[in-house]
Parts: structure tokens; sequence; C-alpha cells
């Protein structure tokens, strides 16, 4: 299920942030240990109702110091009106309404999309309560509060959870392999969509995605179903701009949460970067069958890069996605784009493998015999058996008698004992390290 995103925008200074941390407190801002993937401080979940949510918080953007701020504010303004499903616009009861406050309002007003303005800073005895100005703004849903002290957040998240879009079930095969097309802004994944769904082989229609917003595309191959998932958010260009474009995250993030296989698209042409990583890393998080995918691959000549290269640069920057295949394409010449779709194939039977208790248990006693287990508090580790207990990803469960005494190197060396004996192309594996059950 697709998660909603909640925009958290307004002028500079006025709590946007302070809200942010409140409302992500419980299930703080998204964070992860794995070595080399990049993280970045603006989004982070939070519970509405009974459905997790992606916040957003506009504040966390980079911008040119020398543009003004109204740029800002007006940009934030419109990433909010086109890509959020709800925003929370916050204003400064202090400060009282200012034009860019109202200017802010009516760019949200304008596209329907809903909204409540949370009107922050009252709480002080002086400040208890809402400056008759701000009533001028005609907002049915304006909510005091004061994000210091944490009063009235109940109610906005009270409020917020009413306007979340419907949830819409698509009606899809199970057959169908889920594709999720990911990368930062301008590498192409528009192209690429739209390149493999004008092939003559295949047969295209659009379907419902989850969301009133979203739309998925139902596309057969050699006798294959694929569904790429949320093209519109893809294929919609010009919708942000630069100053945005940190937001490719965001829109990365809601794609994850509903495909089986994750295409990441790269400029092959130019070095790999934090916020390539960021995406990448939100893949391998999801536990998401990967492929790596570098484009504009008809440039390479130029710019004298070849394949050894580009591999090198994407095992530098993207260590924890090893495992994934590389491809190079060119989107604009269709230079091997008949490779994406059986190299997907090959990663979801890979992604979708069971492995038997019996080869498992015969791999980890090779592998521990090979490189054994060190000692923990003065006692010898023993792995009594593993077994499978889910697929998609492959979801390996070891009983020892003390779980806590394996180091992380050597977890890694069991994962990558399983890749050498049962390959797994293109599949995160997870590893769930656990005591022995009474009586078993």
């Amino acid at each position: 299920m697709s998660s909603p995103i909640i925009a958290i925008v307004g002028r500079a200074n006025v709590g946007k942030s302070t809200i942010f941390n409140k409302l992500t407190h419980s299930r703080s801002a998204i964070v992860n240990d794995t070595p080399g993937v990049t993280r970045d401080r603006i989004y982070g979940s939070a519970d509405f109702g009974n459905r997790s949510a992606i916040i957003v918080d506009t504040g966390g953007v980079d911008v040119d110091q020398s543009n003004p701020i109204e740029l800002q504010v007006i940009e934030q303004g419109k990433w909010a009106r086109n890509e959020a499903d709800c925003v929370i616009v916050v204003v400064d009861n202090r400060a009282g309404l200012t034009p860019h406050d109202r200017e802010m309002v009516d760019e949200i007003r304008k596209s329907g999309k809903p909204f409540v303005v949370a009107i922050n800073k009252i709480d002080s005895p002086s400040q208890h309560y809402i400056l008759p100005e701000f009533n001028g703004l005609g907002v049915k849903n304006m909510l005091p509060v004061s994000a210091e002290h944490g009063h009235g957040l109940y109610e906005l998240i009270e409020a917020v959870s009413t306007l979340l879009p419907d949830i819409i079930e698509p009606e899809l095969e199970s057959k169908a392999i889920r594709i999720a097309v990911i990368g930062k802004p301008n590498v192409g994944k528009s192209s690429l969509i739209n390149k493999l769904l004008g092939s003559e082989r295949c047969i295209v229609s659009n379907i419902p995605g989850t969301t009133r917003d979203s739309t998925d595309t139902l596309l057969k191959a050699n006798d294959q179903d694929f569904v790429l998932v949320d093209t519109a958010g893809i294929r919609r260009k010009g919708k942000t701009k630069q100053i945005l474009d940190k937001f490719s995250v965001i829109m990365a993030l809601k794609a994850l949460d509903r495909c089986d296989v994750a295409i990441l698209l790269l400029d092959a042409m130019e070095n790999v970067t934090d916020q390539d990583a960021t995406i990448a890393g939100y893949a391998l998080e999801r536990g998401k069958g990967c492929l790596v995918i570098g484009n504009k691959w008809d440039l390479m000549r130029e710019k004298e890069i070849t394949f050894e290269n580009f591999k090198e640069r994407v095992h530098h920057k993207l260590k924890f996605l090893d495992f994934a295949p590389i491809l190079t394409v060119s989107a604009k010449s269709g230079m091997r784009l008949d490779k994406i779709l059986p190299e997907v194939e090959k990663v979801f039977a890979e992604y979708s493998r069971k492995i038997s208790t019996g080869s498992l248990n015969d791999c980890f006693e090779k592998a521990i015999q090979r490189n054994p287990m060190s000692s923990y508090r003065g006692k010898f580790l023993k792995m009594f058996y593993a077994t499978q207990i889910k697929n998609k990803p492959p979801t390996i469960k070891c009983y020892l008698n003390f779980p806590e005494g394996i180091h992380f190197s050597y977890r890694r060396y069991l994962i990558n004992s399983i890749r050498k004996s049962f390959g797994l192309m293109g599949t995160p594996i997870r590893l769930i390290l656990s005591g022995k059950k009474e009586g078993s």
C-alpha cells in the first residue's frame, strides 16, 4: 500500500521543522546504518489515524541565497500543490499574517489540494488566541498549535487524517511483476518508460494506482505481465525546478512501497551522486529486487567511458547494492532496451526464490567450517539450524545459542556464503538471528 505524502510548507522561521520533528517523533526521521547509504533529513514517517504517511519538511531544501525569499515560498507551494496528497501550511501567530502567507495559501487553494493552516507559536500567556487577521484567509481548517510545547498537534493530526486520499486497491493478476523506475531528476526516467511503453510488441493499458492521484500502467511483453508503478508521477515533466530536486527521493519512496523490482536509473555520463545513493538506499531498505541501469550510453564514445569505468563508479558509491546486475542503455536511441524486461524477470525469479531447509543448513555448515564463529563471553557459538521463512525478498531465520554474539562482519560473511551457493542475483537477503526456542 502506498503511503500518502503530507508536505509542511511556510515562510522561514515559522516553525515548520519543529512541527515536523514533533509529528515524526514516534517514528523518527528515516535512518539507515548501512555503510554508503546517504540520508537527507527532510522526510520522515508518522501515523495519521490508521495510516502511515510520509512527512516532508520543505524547510530542509537547499536554497540559493542569491534568490529572493519569494522564490522559495512560490516553489514550495508549487511542489506541494503538484505532488503532495495533503498540505500543512504553517504561519506565525506572533508575526501575524504576511503577504507571503497569503500567497502560499492561494497557491495551494488554486489546485483544490486538501490543506490545513497551522497557526503556530500560540504558547505564551500573551499569545493564547489566534490573531483576528488570519480569519481573512477564509480557511475552514485553521488550527492553533504550539509546536514547541506540543499543544494542538493531536487536533492537527485528526484534521489531516480526514483529508487523506481514499485507498483504491488495483485489480491485478498476481502474476504481474511490479516495476518502479527510480532515480534523480533528468536521468531519463520519462524517456525510458515512454520507450518501453511504445514498443510495438507491448500491449499497454492504464489502471488505477492506490490513490486517486496515481496511475499504474499494465504492460504485456513476451507472455509476461508487468506493471509500471505510478507512471503518472514519473512521466509528469516540468513540475518541479532544481530548487526542489531533493523531493525526487519522496516520489521514489511512494513508488517503492508497491513494487517488486526497482530499476535505479543513473546518468552513465556522470559520477554517481549522494542523491543516487539515497534513492538506492531506500530500495534496499524496503527489501526490493534491484537492477541498476546507466542511461545515455550513446554518448559513451565522446566521453571516453568504458563499461568497466561505469561499473567501478557504481560499486564505489553503491557498495551496499553490489548484488544488483548492471546494464547500460540509451533511452534516446533505443540501444539495449530489449534487455531490460528479460533482466527484470531474472531478478524477480531470484527475489521470489525458495530454498530448501536442507540446502540452507548444508551451506551454513560448510561456511562455518571454513570460517568458525568466534566465542561470546567465553562460550562457543553454535548454530542449531536455519530455515527460509518468506520470500520477496528471501528471508532466512537462523537459530543460535547466543545470536547477540554474531558480529556484523560475520553476518555479512554468512549472507555472502548464501550468494555463493544459491546466486540470488538482484535481490537483497534478509538474515534474522534468533535464540533457540524452548522445547524445540
